[in-house]
């Protein structure tokens, strides 16, 4: 096949756009820099736990973990791992449509906005995560799905100031109303 057949203006990338090149592109870099911080950073064998259930307190009331970080801190990573891992699995198959041959257009279509939807949804829990731990918690994972949110955070009682603040910022990020947020506090241990 000739380049003129790939790049021309009737070749497959002239038929997929630039807007959607770009969408592609940006994903698989987020898809690319999840996946190398899952292989540079996540052990196994450490305080995760292998093959149990990675959300249940494996070492006691506020125990160090033995990599020397809190329960809560191996609570929150699990749940962000689970997350990426679960986004990950869920762009593969939308990618794998997107470059069927097989696939009608308008599935490829459907594919190429969920992909773009995901993207987007890392994006606000990313900004979400940041600004909540801004305002003084030590963790914090967020996990959007459609017009609801779950935000998770590390706290030893919240105040009804502090509920208002994370709707605020759940709010202002991603245009869920208040009424759409669920927030789950992981009590921190003395």
């Amino acid at each position: 096949m000739s380049n003129g057949k790939i790049f021309g203006k009737q070749g497959f990338f002239a038929k997929l756009g630039k807007r959607n090149l770009l969408i592609i592109g940006a994903v698989l870099l987020v898809g690319l820099a999840v996946y190398l911080n899952y292989i540079w950073f996540y052990d196994p064998m450490s305080s995760i736990g292998y093959g149990d259930n990675n959300m249940q307190d494996q070492y006691g009331d506020g125990q160090n973990s033995p990599t020397g970080g809190t329960v809560a801190e191996s609570y929150f990573t699990s749940a962000q791992l689970s997350r990426e891992k679960a986004r990950d699995e869920a762009l593969e198959v939308l990618q794998t449509v997107v470059a069927s041959e097989d696939a009608l257009q308008e599935t490829k279509d459907t594919a190429l906005a969920d992909i773009s939807r995901i993207a987007l949804d890392m994006e606000q829990e990313a900004n979400i995560e940041t600004l909540v731990m801004a305002k003084g918690f030590e963790n914090c994972v967020a996990v959007k799905s459609g017009d609801q949110i779950s935000i998770i955070v590390e706290s030893d009682g919240l105040l009804p100031s502090q509920v208002a603040q994370i709707k605020e910022i759940v709010f202002e990020e991603t245009g869920i109303k208040p009424a759409g947020v669920k927030i789950i506090e992981k009590v921190t241990e003395a």
